[in-house]
């Protein structure tokens, strides 16, 4: 019988820049344009098989974006292994926003040695003609916050969702 190991992984950032569309694309390999704004908090599970003694199951957590739910984050936060924070390609301000969430959570949560939880910065929307970030100013923000790395992503074509996931 093969070894499961269990990652929490938390998926914040400004609301609409594709959050739950990305766990909906990851977990089942679909887009729908008509998601529903998430309230606090949504759960999906996916199961990678590594090897033949061992399963992976990601627990990814989509925390809703709205400022009305900062107040719960620490909750949700918790015991997180690893954090996507992700924006939208065609608006700045959700880039800019970036910083708040990343701050965020470092405030907020560590991994039980109290390091930082590794995070991973994702560029959503790239399939859009629309772009008001450049790589330059994504790579900076990287290296400046200690992000893991960065990615730009489309979840709407699927254009490197299971690559950031690797």
């Amino acid at each position: 019988m093969a070894e499961e190991v269990l990652f929490k992984v938390i998926i914040i950032g400004d609301p609409t820049v594709g959050k739950t569309s990305f766990v909906h694309r990851y977990v089942n390999d679909s887009f729908r344009r008509d998601y529903k704004m998430t309230i606090g908090v949504d759960f999906a599970l996916k199961v990678i098989r590594w090897s033949d003694r061992c399963n992976i199951k990601l627990q990814l957590w989509d925390i809703a974006g709205q400022e009305r739910f900062t107040s719960m984050t620490r909750v949700y936060y918790k015991d997180a292994h690893a954090c996507i924070v992700m924006f939208d390609l065609s608006q700045k301000n959700t880039f800019q926003n970036a910083v708040r969430w990343k701050k965020d959570l470092d405030s907020k949560c560590q991994l039980a040695d109290g390091a930082a939880v590794p995070c991973l910065l994702l560029a959503n929307k790239c399939d859009l003609g629309q772009r008001e970030v450049e790589q330059e100013e994504i790579e900076e923000m990287c290296k400046e916050h200690d992000f893991l790395g960065w990615s730009e992503t489309s979840v709407k074509e699927g254009t490197m969702i299971d690559e950031s996931m690797k």
